[in-house]
């Protein structure tokens, strides 16, 4: 037989950890990794986005979840300074408009000087607040106040009463009703008129009395309107006082604050114009009007009129030269910002003071991070972000103001300069779509940074990764791991890897066999992992997720699916299928059999006419059917229809992974030869019948090696899979130590000839002349069947 079984170290590649030294015993003597190994690639486009401060250059992380993307970012974010001195980062703050309070003014600060400037405004109203009242409480103000009461009392009383002599003279009294009125009476003596008394006087003398009555009025309207201007002119002049006294207590407290902050031309023009404020308001300040003054001073935290409240939006650390936020939950609110409101005494209200910030304002000048489809799963936030991205600006917009069409009254901040790098995290159908239906995607989002899932398997790579298990035990705060458990974990990565040539690189399978060992380790009260431990954990996960293979497995033992593990039969062969779980795969052999009628040479798939195939297995038919055409049918069509299916399958069949095995199966039912069925077969084919690569060989070889085990074991056992699958190859130690006994085997295939020798145990034939093969091999056997028929 011309194909020999693989011996047993190719089906294993132990780890010797030949990058380390000698003396490294245990994690314990390695230094841990600071970066996220064999992501090099990634790590150079986020580099490249991160030194580029135009515009667009925001990044796309690509990659399955637990490879480390964000962990990689985050410690290249906090080795390195990205901004330099190219970008200077500033304290954000909003302030009252006093020109107009709905729209809100922004003040930029340099960093670290935000909330100190909070504190001295604070600092400004509590000495206002104490200055002002005590300034209009002294003598000087109140004599300086009487003595204008007083001058427009003796005007008003020198009118009034040259008045009142005047008419006096006249026979006419001028008095005052209890509303307040200026009334003129007619005089009878000393009394006034009575209407019977005034009833008694002659026509003249009443006529006379009118007309006097009249003239005085006309004289009366003129004094009035006098008294009403000199009232004017004192209010504008008590005006004038107290704003000489304000301006005086207000300059003298803010000329501090303006020779402080002199450099900063936005706080010195906020200044002036709240000094000017101050003094169109000073009643809030003497509390003059109850309920005004209740609102102004209705305040969450301290009592200081709301009007002159900073809200220091974003604080920056003077530490910190790189602001990084990540944001876990991207709701439009938690980004973008929001208003909210306050309720006072039953009155709903809301001012610049109530300015939340979201995670783009503490993001800005640095770099914020979040999960593409958690963003894409929440309304208004895609579209919110773009729109920031493309103006640069952070407008911070009422949500439910554009999302319905009401003119309910809500604040219009200033935009704040927006300066940021978005990364977003995600997986690489979600980068499709977007790149699909999104035109503004590609400018937005230029950098790609495409995380790997293996890396190549050397020494060099093995050092790295035994530093890298040291660093999550160092941040774990684990037990040490020792060099055998070093060397179990790297090949327990080669097998994630399904390549002996690669180890995994997803971290967190790995961040969780090492918690999860530890836990083992800790149990049994050791003081350090050791490989044992490894086992342990790795047997515990299996057993928590394995309840579907040890159904299908019972499957086996109580015969209600049908196998043989040590008879030949014809048409009938061995194939091996992977079972998929969300978190769990195992392999399980599946009967295929073949039958043949007389007919046109078609191969009847019943499995795609029963809808039960999936489009790959279809094609994988159709393959091998344009390969037996070409060796069996070079002169003459095949007499033979073929009808082919996997017995006992139920659920639907999808892949290639089957077409050796049929051949196999479809060339015994021409040949009438029988095939062996303690052996099972994996693999696919091309037209040629080359072998070519399958997924899940590890798991499938397992799945016949148990079913042989439940089965009945024997010396004559194994699997066929192709030659170009040998590397993927990391089996379990029991199957690894059967085939080192000789007590099962795996042979490698480069072409489904071979398989059909070791299946039937007689050469398959070569192709002497057109469609002629040796009588005594297996293709020149069927050939004579179907010559037979032909005839």
């Amino acid at each position: 037989m011309s194909v020999k079984p693989l011996s047993s170290d190719k089906l294993y590649r132990v780890s010797a950890l030949n990058g380390l030294s000698d003396e490294c015993k245990s994690t314990k003597h390695l230094t841990p990794l600071d970066e996220i190994v064999g992501q090099e690639r990634a790590q150079q486009a986020v580099e490249f986005a991160m030194s580029i401060k135009e515009k667009g250059y925001n990044i796309y992380a690509i990659g399955r979840n637990g490879l480390g993307k964000r962990t990689m970012v985050m410690r290249y974010l906090n080795r390195h300074d990205p901004n330099g001195n190219a970008n200077t980062l500033y304290d954000w703050c909003y302030v009252s408009n006093f020109d107009d309070t709905r729209c809100p003014k922004v003040l930029k600060l340099p960093a670290g000087q935000g909330t100190a400037f909070k504190k001295d405004i604070e600092q400004l109203m509590k000495r206002l607040v104490k200055a002002f009242p005590m300034a209009f409480d002294n003598e000087l103000y109140i004599s300086r106040a009487e003595k204008l009461k007083t001058q427009l009392a003796q005007k008003q009383e020198s009118a009034l009463m040259a008045m009142k002599k005047g008419a006096e003279e006249r026979g006419v009294a001028l008095t005052i009703t209890t509303q307040g009125d200026y009334q003129l009476v007619a005089m009878n003596g000393e009394e006034p008129h009575t209407e019977a008394s005034f009833a008694e006087l002659s026509e003249q003398e009443q006529q006379q009395f009118e007309d006097t009555i009249n003239e005085l009025e006309v004289e009366l309207r003129n004094i009035v309107r006098q008294l009403t201007e000199w009232e004017e002119k004192y209010s504008d002049k008590q005006q004038k006082l107290d704003e000489d006294i304000a301006k005086d207590v207000t300059a003298h407290c803010i000329k501090d604050l303006k020779t402080k902050y002199s450099k900063l031309p936005d706080i010195k023009a906020y200044l002036s114009a709240m000094y000017d404020d101050i003094l169109e308001n000073i009643d809030i300040f003497l509390e003059e009007s109850e309920e005004q003054v209740a609102l102004a001073y209705a305040s969450l935290d301290k009592k200081m009129p709301r009007r002159y409240q900073v809200n220091v939006l974003v604080h920056q650390d003077v530490e910190r030269k790189f602001p990084i936020e990540v944001e876990e939950s991207p709701n439009y609110h938690s980004i973008f910002g929001y208003v909210e409101n306050a309720t006072f005494k039953g009155t709903v209200f809301t001012d610049f003071s109530l300015i939340r910030p979201g995670s783009l304002h503490r993001a800005n000048g640095g770099v914020l991070m979040m999960d593409a489809v958690k963003v894409l799963e929440r309304p208004y936030v895609w579209d919110g972000l773009k729109r920031a991205l493309r103006a640069q600006k952070l407008n911070l917009s009422s949500l439910e103001r554009e999302v319905t069409l009401s003119g309910t009254i809500s604040l219009e901040p200033e935009p704040i300069p927006l300066n940021v790098k978005l990364i977003l995290f995600g997986d690489y159908q979600t980068y499709q779509l977007l790149q699909h239906y999104d035109p503004e995607f590609k400018e937005l989002f230029r950098v790609t940074a495409d995380f790997e899932d293996d890396m190549p398997r050397t020494d060099t790579s093995e050092e790295q990764y035994a530093r890298f298990i040291a660093s999550i035990v160092h941040d774990g705060d684990m037990l040490h791991c020792d060099r055998k458990a070093i060397a179990r974990i790297i090949e327990y990565s080669s097998r994630q890897a399904d390549d002996q040539n690669k180890l995994s690189l997803h971290s967190a399978d790995i961040a969780n066999l090492l918690r999860e060992t530890n836990y083992v380790a800790k149990s049994s009260n050791a003081t350090m992992i050791r490989s044992n431990h490894v086992e342990q954990a790795l047997q515990n996960q299996e057993q928590r997720v394995s309840r579907l293979k040890d159904h299908v497995m019972q499957n086996f033992v109580t015969g209600t699916t049908l196998i043989d593990v040590d008879k030949q039969a014809v048409g009938q062969v061995n194939a091996l299928s992977v079972i998929s779980t969300s978190d769990y795969q195992f392999g399980a052999p599946s009967r295929i059999t073949a039958t043949t009628a007389y007919g046109s040479g078609e191969v009847f798939d019943i499995e795609r006419s029963a809808e039960l195939g999936g489009s790959i297995h279809s094609k994988g038919v159709m393959i091998l059917s344009a390969y037996l055409a070409s060796v069996f049918g070079k002169t003459a069509k095949i007499p033979l229809t073929t009808h082919l299916t996997f017995e006992q399958s139920y659920g639907g069949v999808d892949g290639d992974s089957a077409s050796m095995a049929e051949v196999c199966a479809i060339v015994s039912a021409f040949s009438g030869l029988p095939l062996r069925q303690d052996i099972a077969i994996t693999g696919s084919m091309n037209q040629f019948g080359e072998a070519q690569p399958i997924g899940g060989v590890n798991e499938k070889i397992e799945g016949f090696f148990d079913v042989c085990a439940i089965k009945g074991r024997t010396a004559a056992q194994g699997v066929i899979i192709p030659q170009s699958n040998v590397h993927n190859l990391m089996l379990r130690k029991d199957i690894v130590e059967a085939v080192e006994k000789g007590e099962f085997h795996i042979w490698a295939i480069d072409h489904v000839s071979q398989a059909i020798e070791i299946f039937t145990g007689k050469p398959t034939g070569v192709d002497a002349e057109q469609g002629i093969y040796p009588n005594d091999t297996v293709f020149g056997i069927a050939q004579m069947k179907l010559n037979s028929l032909r005839r």
